[in-house]
């Protein structure tokens, strides 16, 4: 997810690190704790970063996260453990230590030999109280193999890894993030301590995973909220000097879609034509929406006296634009996306080469539609209304524009031509949608059989038990296996 990270090896992932770390150091509680859990390959380099920002006199542990297992190798000793360093805020930190999750029971033989010479010497404070200790700095505990807890995620956490770090260093309701939160199993453990949780990842196959792992556990409800902008995140990280200002990134992709950038400074940096098509590159810092298309289709009627069709290329779509596009005349607009990954490209080619090579694809917007929902009253519950959804289309992007070889690319293209709401990873419904924020009743996801016997695919409509109102909005989002998600509005009177 991080393109840059490994950039130029290891400064490049120590420059990513930092600032983050130091984000991470302003939002910490005084009491809380920081877990920072790094491989062989870079500890002692996050080591220094560390000290600098949270102090060496806050430095509490270098912890030993031992996983034994086979392997054979010839020219070293085999790499058994991870790395994590403790560090707190303050002096006055969180500490657990009678919790069941951070005591080991002692070796087999320890207490009967302790007490024997607590006996023999007459000493009676000598004599052990329990049969447990706290666990020392290196904890053997094996990788995720259960098949209940597994989520098939690469670098997925066992949860007996994050019991021991949360029961230690929060308290029951404490709020406990994870900024890189991969399979999710921070939040999963969290809700099961009655722990309070945020957990990001920029990677949206993350986010999905997360989403489903907290769904199938029955977490409380939480707040799904995509923010991560991944265009600017990238253009603002950008070394290429050309590409520093918005609208020379506008003139370059103008280029690369084959149009010609209007030159003058009374005349908008990111306005093109193609003939009499007007052609909008939208920013990699906006979001593309209802209202720039609106904004659009009035610079096709009035600029420059008038267009035949406006073309608006953008990088980062707002749920809501799918259902505007709906409702416009598309014979005289046109809705593309840029590539995601051409900042990349264009930080490895001249942007003269791309458009050469051809290289570069622009694609239609993917949405979701649904039939018109059935509104009846219920027979079970007859103060109550059923409303029964059902999906009726899905429009992913165009496979030229996604990470897949050729023949991945023809069984996308066969799954979209004959079944594609196959696509579909996930979707949920908000009966009554305010406009604003989106409250999940509903949801179905691969893999999930408790709406069907099928794991492989999700259901395609689903009946839900309401209480009726006159006027009703229901919102359905969707995502598909790629992570893009569409979102559909629909009013029933």
């Amino acid at each position: 997810a991080y393109s840059d990270t490994w950039k130029n090896g290891t400064v490049s992932y120590l420059e990513m690190l930092y600032p983050r770390l130091m984000l991470m150091r302003d939002l910490l509680s005084d009491v809380g704790t920081i877990y920072v859990h790094i491989d062989w390959h870079i500890g002692h380099y996050v080591k220094l970063l560390l000290d600098d920002i949270f102090g060496r006199s806050n430095f509490r542990n270098e912890l030993v996260w031992h996983y034994p297992s086979m392997s054979r190798t010839d020219m070293n000793f085999p790499r058994k453990h991870d790395t994590i360093f403790r560090y707190s805020k303050t002096d006055t930190y969180i500490f657990n230590t009678d919790s069941e999750f951070v005591r080991e029971k002692y070796a087999e033989g320890t207490i009967t030999r302790s007490n024997y010479a607590a006996g023999f010497n007459n000493d009676s404070a000598g004599y052990l109280k329990s049969d447990t200790k706290l666990a020392d700095s290196v904890w053997t505990i094996g990788h995720v193999k259960s098949s209940v807890e597994l989520v098939n995620y690469a670098t997925q956490k066992p949860e007996k890894l994050l019991q021991r770090i949360i029961a230690a260093s929060s308290n029951e309701n404490s709020i406990v993030a994870d900024f890189f939160g991969g399979s999710g199993t921070t939040a999963a453990v969290a809700e099961k301590l009655g722990r309070r949780w945020i957990i990001s990842d920029i990677g949206k196959p993350s986010t999905m995973i997360m989403r489903k792992r907290m769904i199938d556990n029955d977490a409380k409800p939480f707040l799904y909220h995509a923010i991560g902008d991944y265009q600017r995140e990238a253009f603002m990280a950008s070394h290429d000097s050309s590409l520093k200002r918005v609208s020379d990134l506008a003139r370059v992709v103008m280029n690369l879609y084959g149009a010609k950038p209007f030159i003058g400074d009374d005349v908008p940096a990111n306005y093109g034509q193609i003939g009499r098509t007007l052609v909008i590159v939208d920013s990699p810092n906006k979001v593309t929406s209802a209202a720039t298309i609106n904004n659009a289709i009035k610079a096709r009627e009035s600029f420059m006296g008038g267009w035949n069709k406006v073309i608006v290329l953008g990088w980062n779509f707002s749920f809501d634009i799918a259902q505007k596009l709906q409702d416009v005349d598309k014979s005289h607009l046109e809705v593309l996306v840029i590539p995601p990954d051409l900042l990349d490209l264009l930080k490895k080619k001249d942007y003269r080469d791309l458009v050469e090579s051809g290289r570069v694809r622009f694609s239609s917007l993917q949405y979701l539609t649904v039939k018109k929902p059935t509104v009846v009253k219920s027979i079970t519950e007859p103060d109550k209304e059923d409303i029964t959804v059902e999906l009726d289309n899905y429009v992913l992007l165009s496979p030229d524009v996604l990470p897949l070889d050729d023949k991945n690319k023809e069984l996308v293209q066969n799954v979209i031509a004959n079944n594609p709401l196959d696509l579909i990873e996930y979707w949920s419904i908000d009966p009554n949608y305010d406009g604003v924020t989106f409250r999940s009743v509903w949801q179905d996801y691969r893999e999930n059989t408790a709406n069907d016997g099928d794991s492989l695919r999700v259901v395609h409509s689903a009946k839900i038990t309401v209480e009726p109102v006159k006027n009703r909005k229901i919102c359905v989002k969707a995502v598909d296996v790629f992570g893009f998600e569409s979102q559909c509005v629909v009013e029933v009177k």
